[in-house]
């Protein structure tokens, strides 16, 4: 364990946040979602419902002020209006911890392809369908790096 890290934060998962640079996405993947095959570095987040990794990662990345969107989620196929509950929360949280942020809603091909580009993806064992999220990484300012 260490001070004021999450300690859902496990050194392959901290070790890739900690890689990753301005503008690089991570992927946090349902327990159904085609990790293993897309491409990226996989880090297993066994036990862990997508939520609870995702506000572990919010916890210390910031997301991207830069960028128009920063935070993406898959639409329902055949129902792209549809908002699933887990998609409600994730939203939620996004809010909570990472500011005034959309979670942008996008079709499920669209959304593997962009995970195919993400720097990682972390594979949880949520079992809610369309508990699936992409965070693109924005700055950390240098007042943000101490607390003390």
């Amino acid at each position: 364990m260490l001070k004021g890290i999450h300690p859902l934060l496990g050194p392959d998962l901290l070790h890739a946040i900690r890689t990753m640079g301005h503008g690089d996405e991570i992927v946090v993947a349902d327990a159904n979602f085609p990790a293993s095959t897309m491409g990226p570095k996989v880090v297993r987040a066994d036990g862990v419902d997508a939520l609870s990794i995702t506000e572990a990662i919010l916890a210390h990345m910031p997301l991207d002020t830069f960028a128009d969107e920063s935070a993406w989620r898959m639409e329902v196929v055949g129902d792209p209006s549809a908002e699933p509950e887990v998609c409600v929360e994730f939203q939620k949280l996004v809010h909570k911890l990472a500011g005034d942020f959309r979670v942008v809603p996008i079709e499920r091909f669209a959304f593997y392809a962009r995970a195919r580009r993400a720097a990682y993806i972390v594979a949880t064992t949520e079992f809610r369908l369309y508990g699936n999220i992409i965070l693109k990484k924005g700055v950390v300012h240098p007042q943000e790096l101490y607390r003390v």
